[in-house]
């Protein structure tokens, strides 16, 4: 049983593929971000495979940010080793995974070291059943954002980050440029108040596609625009071929979980992200 490593995303996917396509929506966040990675490299990106005595893959992390990792669903004897082989594991801040996956990481990082973790945030990971839009809908339509609407979309990308406690302080032109170019972010708007919402999916990889980017400004919450271009853009990733449909929730956020449940969410699987300190 081992790890082994690479900086090219292209050589993890032939090495893991058929372990991802044997459960895509548990790997959907390595998935999704290995083939944007395989689109446009990322500097400084390692990933890795943990292997079986056969040679079977049976778990996967990446790293696309300095001593961030994530963490795919993989035996706990496979999240201890990788503390042990992880290039630069003392430098290691936030770990995100499965509940059980990422908590053994942090657990076996700190003993002994005097270092600590603790939970900062807690999500759970959805899998659409049956669509059901909401009903009746609220006024307005969806439509695909266009160039005209990055600036927008990046104005709304700082309170969006801020809600779900990341740094809104960067440049998130990187990340909603591909999404607007390749017409994955979708827009509510109306007769006289234009974009109340917006919402994002990702590519179509191994048939599963992950909803995201969720957001209505603060005065616009409340009357359904949030749900509606949620079922709109999810509505486009069936269209696109998706056979799974995924999107995270908070799960402190009872709002945004009904929500998506009376859409046709269910849940799949708890993860968590941890602070190393």
């Amino acid at each position: 049983m081992t790890w082994h490593f690479t900086e090219d995303a292209a050589a993890f996917r032939a090495a893991a593929d058929d372990h991802f396509a044997a459960d895509p929506a548990r790997n959907t966040m390595l998935l999704t971000l290995s083939e944007g990675a395989r689109r446009q490299p990322v500097e400084s990106a390692r990933y890795g495979w943990w292997t079986d005595p056969d040679g079977r893959v049976t778990g996967a992390f990446l790293l696309m940010l300095p001593h961030q990792p994530i963490l795919g669903p993989m035996p706990v004897v496979a999240a201890r080793a990788l503390t042990l082989v992880l290039p630069d594991a003392a430098g290691v801040t936030t770990v995100r995974g499965e509940v059980e996956t990422a908590e053994a990481f942090a657990r076996e990082l700190c003993r002994g070291s005097g270092r600590s973790w603790t939970t900062t945030r807690r999500m759970r990971l959805h899998r659409l059943g049956d669509l059901t839009p909401p009903d009746p809908a609220p006024p307005g339509r969806a439509r695909v954002a266009g160039a005209d609407d990055l600036p927008l979309a990046l104005a709304w990308m700082r309170p969006y980050a801020r809600d779900i406690g990341e740094d809104e302080d960067v440049d998130f032109t990187p990340n909603i440029e591909p999404r607007v170019a390749e017409g994955r972010l979708h827009l509510w708007e109306t007769d006289d108040a234009g974009p109340v919402s917006m919402a994002s999916v990702s590519p179509v990889v191994a048939g599963q596609a992950r909803v995201s980017l969720v957001f209505t400004p603060a005065g616009r919450r409340g009357r359904g625009y949030a749900g509606a271009v949620t079922a709109a853009v999810t509505r486009a990733a069936l269209d696109a071929g998706a056979e799974q449909v995924l999107l995270f929730t908070d799960v402190a956020n009872p709002t945004s979980n009904a929500l998506y449940r009376r859409l046709g969410y269910r849940p799949v699987t708890d993860h968590v992200g941890l602070a190393i300190g």
